[in-house]
C-alpha cells in the first residue's frame, strides 16, 4: 500500500469495476483503441460513473463486487505500465473482457498494483484519458 503521493505523477482514468480489478491483480491488461508510449508508475483514477456494459455487470458478479461500495472520482492506487502491444484473443482473461471485444485494440500491460491507504481526491479534474491530478497541465512548447 502507498501512503505518500507523487505530485508529478500522471493518472489514468478508469471506470469501476476495472480499477478495483487492477488493484486486486486480476486485470493485468487495460484494453484501449490507441497505443500509448507512457511507461512507468501511473495513478489509477476512478471515474465518477460505473461501467454499465453487460460484461462489466458480469465482472461485478463474477468477482463479488458491490457497485454501491465502489470508490468513484478518486485516486485509488498506482500501477506500473510496462508495455503496449496489439491484443490477441488469448488476452481475454487478463483483460477481464470477452475475446470479441479485443479485435483491433491495444493491450496496455500493467504490473505491481499498489492500493493507496485511503483514496485521495484530485486537485485538478481529468481532461482526457491521461491527466495530472495534482498539478496544472503544462502548456505545449512550440
Amino acid at each position: 500500500m502507498e501512503s505518500v503521493l507523487d505530485m508529478d505523477r500522471i493518472a489514468l482514468g478508469i471506470k469501476q469495476p476495472w480499477a478495483e480489478l487492477i488493484l486486486q491483480g486480476v486485470k493485468t491488461l487495460e484494453i484501449r483503441t490507441r497505443p500509448t508510449r507512457v511507461r512507468g508508475p501511473i495513478y489509477l483514477y476512478t471515474s465518477q460513473k460505473l461501467a454499465t456494459e453487460t460484461f462489466a455487470t458480469a465482472a461485478f458478479e463474477r468477482y463479488r463486487l458491490v457497485p454501491d461500495d465502489m470508490t468513484k472520482g478518486m485516486i485509488v492506487g498506482s500501477v506500473s505500465l510496462v508495455d503496449c502491444r496489439p491484443t490477441t484473443p488469448e488476452d481475454a482473461l487478463s483483460a477481464c473482457l470477452p475475446p470479441e471485444l479485443l479485435a483491433d485494440r491495444y493491450a496496455w500491460v500493467l504490473e505491481a498494483p499498489k492500493r493507496l491507504l485511503l483514496p485521495q481526491p484530485v486537485r485538478f479534474l481529468s481532461y482526457g484519458v491521461w491527466f495530472y491530478p495534482y498539478k496544472r497541465r503544462s502548456p505545449k512548447k512550440a
